[in-house]
């Protein structure tokens, strides 16, 4: 996904884990640390995905359409506003994250003995 030009970026949808560095210094220590662990890895962890799945909920990326303002603005500036208007604190928004984390790690247990069968 870093291989793509600037120009189709901008046209994403849902939040993508390569737009992870760019929320770094929008909240507290605590958040700069977990987003420093996220950056370091690779966009398919379940981590960096987790931390998406979280980001699309915050952001409301399934209800975004390519006309919207949303959409025009790109992904980056709206995560960005999504992250800095949340009205938590950094605490309950790693928790979010936290959820997201349990939510998709159960799911892959769950999917991981079948995808196991289909080798």
């Amino acid at each position: 996904m870093n291989d793509l030009p600037q120009v189709y970026r901008k046209y994403e949808l849902l939040f993508t884990p390569h737009l992870i560095p760019e929320l770094r210094d929008l909240r507290g220590e605590e958040w700069r640390k977990l987003i420093d662990y996220l950056a370091k890895l690779p966009e398919n962890h379940p981590d960096a995905l987790a931390f998406s799945l979280m980001m699309i909920r915050l952001g409301s990326c399934l209800t975004c359409e390519m006309d919207s303002y949303r959409a025009q603005r790109g992904c980056a500036l709206c995560a960005r506003q999504s992250v800095l208007s949340y009205k938590g604190t950094d605490q309950e928004l790693i928790q979010r994250y936290e959820r997201a984390k349990k939510e998709l790690n159960r799911y892959l247990k769950v999917k991981e003995p079948h995808l196991e069968k289909a080798a």
